[in-house]
């Protein structure tokens, strides 16, 4: 494996998704009005419920949750392949840019550019994916 693959732009892409979920997991908290000593607790009962806000940031970050596994995924097989191409770069940067467009996105909820946005990332993981693919 080349140790210049660690500097690839899609490498970039991965350490700023990584990153991105990071934010993600803490704004949820940030918009929790009336959930902290609940959220500090052992939580055993129902907790009062969220803002409108927090409840989507909450469901942003879980849809993230959902997605990271397979871009991560193709991002190792792409690494262990040393596959970076031209279609892999963009694939990485199409997923970055489209997760990071979902945040306001959702949070706004503005839904018909949401689920515009969400297709654009599994677009960016199929090209990774293609990219990698052995026999491709």
């Amino acid at each position: 494996m080349n140790s210049s693959n660690f500097a690839s732009v899609e490498m970039q892409m991965l350490w700023l998704s990584i990153l991105l979920g990071l934010v993600q997991v803490v704004l949820p908290v940030l918009f929790a009005f009336g959930r902290t000593m609940w959220a500090m607790g052992p939580r055993d009962e129902v907790g009062p419920p969220s803002t409108r806000i927090g409840a989507r940031l909450e469901r942003a970050l879980k849809n993230f949750l959902e997605t990271f596994v397979f871009f991560a995924a193709a991002m190792l097989i792409l690494q262990l392949t040393g596959k970076h191409t031209a279609n892999s770069a963009l694939g990485a940067q199409l997923y970055f840019w489209a997760r990071l467009a979902y945040v306001p996105t959702y949070a706004a909820g503005v839904p018909y550019l949401r689920t515009l946005v969400w297709a654009v990332s599994l677009v960016g993981i199929v090209l990774v994916f293609l990219a990698a693919h052995p026999g491709m």
